[in-house]
């Protein structure tokens, strides 16, 4: 029993402990936190902004300066990444998909949002998961200058880091109340609190895992269509990945055709049944190419696989690129 009380004891000491360090060091907190997080550590940033906005109506924290420490770490954080995207392209988007536990249409989606609505879309992004994480590289690939970049990121990150502070503010006293139980509680209620972080992991992880279990089919291997191709067996090579991401990259396969991943299905009976279909896309996985080879196969078409590791693994084994983009197929 002694022994029990002992180990309550320290748990709450250490609850304890963690909150006096954000009330003693809450700017500094905020900062280190968000910025970590906008980098792409898996770390709690809008839960924190929620806590913080709570203990700024206390006056125990400024609301302003962590306002401003928030959408700083946000510039700075988003600042990296878009650099990384300027320089290095789909590279860096392929990277941030393969380490993010959001399916693997994040590029995508990102690249939708960009194209559509320009720097506002950084605003947007910020509440989007999965998007979030690409949507700084994905402005500096497509060109976005730095100016105005940085202008739309910090508003986004203005707007982002007020909604998670208001909602600190209006529910200050639950917040409050929290904290009182959390300081009771110890290390049960630490313990909770790590249940539910590793909770929504898995959840993300298993949704992750069943998209790419969705997209799960034979590939065709770089050698397998360079035979083809050696043999004279003519395969229909398309090209399904979006217009910005062929934009990033002016390379295609040659002989390749190029179709928007939307309009592949339209496209299904005018393609040959009695010769292989390659798909490939520069994206994780193959997910694009694999969605299409999906979509054709469902309107009848059998010879249809994606392409083992894409435009990039066919470039790295040394097989022939054709620069520009490919035709499109009408």
């Amino acid at each position: 029993m002694l022994e029990c009380r002992l180990r309550h004891s320290c748990g709450t000491q250490r609850v304890q402990a963690l909150i006096a360090l954000v009330v003693q060091h809450g700017l500094i907190v905020v900062f280190a936190t968000t910025l970590a997080a906008r980098i792409g550590v898996p770390l709690p940033a809008a839960p924190l902004l929620v806590v913080a906005g709570g203990l700024a109506v206390g006056g125990t924290l400024s609301l302003p300066a962590l306002l401003a420490v928030a959408v700083v770490a946000n510039v700075l954080g988003d600042a990296a990444w878009f650099v990384a995207g300027r320089h290095h392209g789909h590279r860096v988007l392929g990277l941030l998909c393969r380490i993010s536990l959001s399916p693997d249409s994040c590029v995508r989606q990102s690249e939708a949002l960009i194209l559509r609505w320009g720097g506002s879309s950084l605003v947007a992004a910020k509440f989007v998961p999965g998007v979030s994480v690409v949507a700084a590289p994905m402005a500096g690939a497509v060109g976005m200058s730095a100016a105005r970049f940085v202008a739309y990121d910090a508003l986004g990150g203005a707007v982002w880091s007020l909604v998670f502070l208001g909602l600190g503010a209006v529910f200050s006293t639950q917040i409050q109340a929290l904290l009182d139980v959390l300081a009771r509680a110890g290390a049960a209620a630490t313990a909770l609190l790590l249940l539910a972080v590793a909770g929504f992991v898995l959840w993300r992880y298993l949704r992750r895992r069943r998209f790419r279990n969705a997209a799960a089919m034979s590939r065709i291997t770089q050698a397998e269509l360079q035979a083809l191709i050696d043999e004279g067996a003519e395969p229909v090579i398309l090209d399904v990945r979006s217009g910005a991401a062929a934009g990033l990259d002016l390379r295609h396969i040659p002989g390749a055709w190029r179709v928007e991943l939307s309009e592949v299905a339209t496209h299904a009976s005018q393609l040959p049944r009695d010769r292989e279909i390659v798909l490939y896309c520069n994206c994780p996985n193959e997910a694009s190419a694999a969605t299409a080879a999906q979509a054709l196969r469902a309107a009848g078409l059998p010879r249809v696989r994606p392409l083992a590791g894409g435009l990039e693994g066919w470039a790295a084994m040394g097989r022939a690129v054709a620069e520009g983009r490919p035709p499109p197929l009408s």
